[in-house]
């Protein structure tokens, strides 16, 4: 559209007069009642002044985009109300506006940020036509030497034959969350939003937590975790991962734990030989160091040698020897030596040692994260290096299937955060800088703000994407968190969420949860949402200077998301 040929203001699109100007809206009297019908101008239909329609306003220096939000009489024309009356004669209704967006008035594409100005008294109000918020919307955050590259969605819900086309930018750049009860849309809205991504080139990584994406998206690549064949191998985990999981206590267990993953990771990088210095040796059998009755300085020279190996903060072990190397830490300590076996420190082990056996034998864990096995060509963390790589031209979606992962052992909070902390890492490494990446997480309320803790363990929180959302959008890391219990989404997270699609939300605290994190929402937008039909949506942030009220497609690979029924014909 050329920004030369467009007037809003046009006197066939006239309706009335601003009368009255408040902080929060402005109030319009309309000459005649005739000027709110509908009717169709050059072929385009256009509502007239029923509530919800959008209007713009002739300023001085500024035009307004508003929408309207109230219609009323007159209390003495109130008082004349009757069939015949409406038949022959001609009523002054007034009403209310809320102002979204001002403009100006010699370019009107050009949106001004923030409101600054207000419309004055006795300033003219048109009907918008359809394609002036139509473009208004496709340019929300984009930049004046960007093109629009816009992509339809939906439409608008008060006006059906206005199409929601915007650019993908504004939605993902400064990450996104979709949220909404059960059966409001959110799955479709995210199908939807994945299909838009791939149709223009885009790469994004699902993490589908109950496995409803099953649909053959383009350029998909699948990963079913928790049958065996596909795993995050434990050796890519770091330690803290670990910890989770074993809980050692603090002050008894965490030592000693510590003390054994250092030393099979010398035995590791010693290949499996004794470690000697000078005329001191000590003894490494199978794996094993053997710290019984030996010197420390030959264990003390290599640790300081290879100390940065060492301390790397991975899980890069033998994980099969970690319960006899344990018991293999519990000697006494004579400052240049270890002497005989400690009992004191074999009973305090005695259920971590049973923890970690524990672990490595079930088989929930086995199939997720290989703890009998040695890492395989066929590891998650290769399969994300392959997708992300700049080469990889075929494959858009990379699918991480959760439905077969168990919820026992918080193995799936653990999976996640761990793949996680891998993609923040290599977002660190400006790994997605060519190639940026969105990371859809469904269900997000299973992964984020959690932490695991007992009555002897407490560790730091699983917060590898609110990291992600703190600090990769730069590095090209963009996220995307689908949710129906946004109170339960850690706060720091959702402030760094610059759009929000809103779906129905009954729940008190799940809209405060928004309404703090949302600073473009108004009061009016807000109160839209406990009545939201199935797939409409409320969508705002801070690259929208209004909230939309738009109503999404259905996606071409609608997920499976529907609720098994009750059968009432027994």
């Amino acid at each position: 559209m050329d920004n030369k040929k467009i007037n809003p203001f046009r006197h066939e699109y006239f309706l009335g007069y601003i009368n009255q100007v408040l902080p929060q809206y402005v109030k319009v009297h309309f000459p005649s009642s005739v000027l709110l019908n509908g009717f169709t101008h050059y072929g385009q239909e256009f509502n007239g002044g029923l509530v919800g329609s959008f209007v713009v306003i002739e300023g001085s220096k500024y035009g307004f985009l508003g929408r309207i939000t109230e219609l009323l009489l007159p209390e003495s024309e109130r008082l004349s109300l009757s069939e015949k009356a409406f038949q022959t004669s001609e009523f002054h209704p007034s009403g209310k506006i809320e102002i979204l967006l001002s403009f100006d008035l010699y370019d009107p594409l050009t949106v001004k940020k923030g409101l600054t100005t207000y419309p004055n008294i006795g300033a003219k109000v048109f009907v918008s036509s359809g394609d002036l918020v139509q473009e208004y919307m496709s340019r929300f955050g984009v930049r004046a030497d960007e093109n629009t590259n816009a992509i339809k969605l939906g439409y608008l819900v008060s006006s059906p034959n206005i199409d929601v086309k915007v650019n993908l930018q504004s939605i993902f750049g400064r990450h996104c969350a979709v949220v909404g009860t059960t059966g409001g849309g959110k799955s479709f809205t995210v199908s939807k939003l994945i299909e838009s991504l791939i149709k223009l080139g885009n790469k994004a990584i699902l993490i589908d937590a109950t496995g409803e994406y099953n649909g053959k998206y383009e350029g998909l690549k699948n990963i079913n975790i928790g049958d065996g064949k596909s795993v995050f191998h434990y050796s890519q985990l770091t330690i803290d991962d670990l910890f989770f999981m074993l809980k050692p206590s603090p002050r008894t267990q965490t030592p000693k734990l510590m003390e054994a993953i250092r030393s099979l990771k010398i035995s590791a990088l010693n290949k499996g030989e004794n470690l000697k210095h000078k005329n001191d040796e000590i003894v490494i059998d199978e794996g094993i160091i053997k710290k019984i009755n030996s010197p420390k300085k030959p264990y003390e020279a290599f640790y300081y040698r290879n100390i940065s190996k060492i301390e790397n903060g991975t899980a890069d072990f033998d994980f099969t020897k970690l319960a006899r190397q344990i018991s293999a830490e519990c000697v006494f300590d004579n400052g240049t030596a270890w002497s005989g076996i400690s009992n004191n420190d074999v009973s305090h082990c005695v259920s971590l040692i049973s923890r970690v056996t524990n672990l490595g034998n079930t088989p929930e864990l086995n199939q997720v994260f290989g703890f009998q096995e040695e890492k395989k060509e066929n590891d998650i963390t290769d399969l994300i290096d392959d997708f992300i790589s700049v080469d990889n031209k075929d494959d858009k979606l990379l699918r991480l299937n959760l439905k077969d992962v168990k919820y026992d052992f918080q193995v799936r909070e653990t999976l996640v955060n761990a793949i996680g902390k891998y993609l923040l890492n290599k977002a660190r490494n400006r790994d997605f800088e060519k190639s940026p990446v969105v990371v859809l997480i469904d269900e997000a309320h299973q992964f984020l703000n959690k932490s695991i803790k007992d009555e002897y363990f407490e560790s730091k929180p699983l917060d590898a994407f609110d990291s992600i959302a703190k600090e990769c959008r730069k590095y090209g890391l963009f996220l995307c968190i689908a949710t129906q219990m946004p109170r339960d989404i850690p706060k720091g997270t959702l402030s760094q969420m610059g759009t929000f699609i809103v779906h129905r939300l009954i729940n008190y605290n799940d809209k405060e949860a928004i309404s703090s994190a949302c600073s473009t929402a108004n009061k009016n937008t807000l109160d839209f949402l406990p009545i939201l039909g199935e797939g409409e949506a409320v969508v705002t942030g801070v690259d929208f200077p209004m909230p939309i009220i738009m109503k999404f497609e259905k996606p071409i690979e609608e997920p499976n998301s529907g609720t098994p029924k009750l059968n009432i014909n027994k």
